[in-house]
């Protein structure tokens, strides 16, 4: 597909549809109906080349939820995807039916998060981080660890569903760009401080390696998995956001990596990830490393790891380390 021709030609018959919305949007709106487009055309592609009705459904539902808070009603959502259905089905015949079950889904919620046990700490946290109280969700969380609460703990129960709230408040309309960076960045300097105490555990002869594959700039999640492995004993590198397929690859090689962490957030790079373990595979150097991935496409298509090649699937930093420890066992 054409990407950015199509996009175009779906904006112009949209808009040609509805005259109204040119005089209701502008032109501005005109550019923005285009991007929105070549996103859906982003989306659908990976949808399609890995034979999964899932991604492109989920991605739909949470188109919905953000143009709603930004007040564009549901109907031009839908009617959009028709008329990408029109279009691209005259070359692909595939894409009516993958686009025709994802707006049958719009009713269908997001995925949940799980009941937390730290739940108040993690109100308190977010209520900081989201004002841009550094201090204040600094001592919360050293405040925390000094009352027993473990390091594992503030990870998947305080920083993690942080992050995921947060996201959702800017899916939301309820928070701009900038509060999501400042956010994120005050939790990355708290996981900085608390660096010290990853190191606490006896050290194990194995090593480990993550990495965000490239257009991936949604790093967090990949860092708390790294530092679970770190806490564990193992030898970590964490290698960080939008890192090229080579890197990647020349890392794992260089370090002996017994185990690999691929992190995708969105899934129109899994094709990026299908490519760094197609790599590994290839490379006799590094053929026989374990492949993890972990992201959000995953956890809405429990199988997509095996399409993709990987070892395995995690959830989350503490079911990686498990699932790294049988992969890995004698």
């Amino acid at each position: 597909m054409d990407a950015p021709t199509l996009a175009r030609e779906i904006a112009e018959i949209h808009f040609a549809r509805r005259p109204e919305l040119r005089e209701r949007y502008g032109e501005r709106g005109f550019n923005h109906c285009v991007q929105d487009a070549a996103y859906h055309l982003q989306y659908l592609e990976q949808s399609l080349r890995l034979d999964n009705e899932q991604l492109f459904a989920d991605y739909v539902r949470w188109a919905k939820i953000m143009l709603e808070a930004r007040r564009v009603p549901v109907d031009d959502l839908i009617a959009n995807l028709g008329i990408v259905a029109e279009v691209v089905s005259k070359e692909v015949p595939a894409a009516r039916t993958t686009i025709e079950a994802a707006i049958r889904s719009l009713n269908a919620p997001l995925q949940d998060e799980a009941e937390n046990p730290h739940a108040e700490l993690a109100g308190a946290y977010l209520r900081a981080v989201l004002a841009g109280e550094r201090n204040v969700a600094s001592t919360l969380i050293k405040d925390a660890i000094a009352r027993g609460i473990s390091l594992r703990d503030v990870y998947l129960h305080v920083f993690q569903p942080a992050q995921h709230e947060i996201g959702r408040r800017w899916q939301r309309n309820e928070i701009t760009v900038a509060d999501e960076h400042l956010a994120t960045a005050i939790t990355q300097v708290i996981m900085s401080q608390l660096y010290p105490l990853l190191f606490s555990g006896p050290r194990k002869p194995r090593t480990f390696v993550s990495a965000c594959v490239g257009g991936e700039l949604h790093e967090i999640g990949a860092r708390m998995v790294a530092d679970f492995f770190e806490m564990d004993g193992w030898n970590t590198y964490y290698l960080g956001a939008n890192t090229p397929v080579e890197g990647i690859v020349k890392t794992i090689c260089e370090r002996n990596a017994h185990v690999a962490g691929i992190s995708v957030t969105i899934s129109y790079n899994l094709a990026v990830a299908e490519q760094v373990i197609r790599d590994i595979r290839k490379d006799a150097r590094c053929n026989k490393t374990k492949i993890l991935v972990g992201g959000y496409p995953f956890r809405i298509a429990p199988d997509l790891w095996k399409t993709l090649g990987a070892d395995g699937y995690a959830a989350d930093a503490q079911e990686a380390i498990e699932l790294a420890d049988r992969l890995t066992a004698p």
